[in-house]
């Protein structure tokens, strides 16, 4: 399993674990929040190094 796969999984169990607690409005931004701002915090180099690795799993 991709590393991406496994946060994916990990945002949504997050997401619906908070979902009763919180509402539904506050776990979707959760869900779409964290790996947004993970991606942001990232430097250029990484931001290219991370485009180019998935193009090439796309060209494959």
């Amino acid at each position: 399993m991709s590393t991406k796969a496994k946060i994916t999984i990990g945002g949504v169990a997050i997401g619906l674990l908070l979902w009763p607690v919180i509402g539904f409005w506050f776990s979707l931004l959760v869900v779409l929040g964290v790996p947004t701002a993970a991606y942001l915090m990232l430097d250029p180099s990484q931001r290219r190094r991370l485009r180019r690795i998935n193009r090439k799993e796309i060209g494959r």
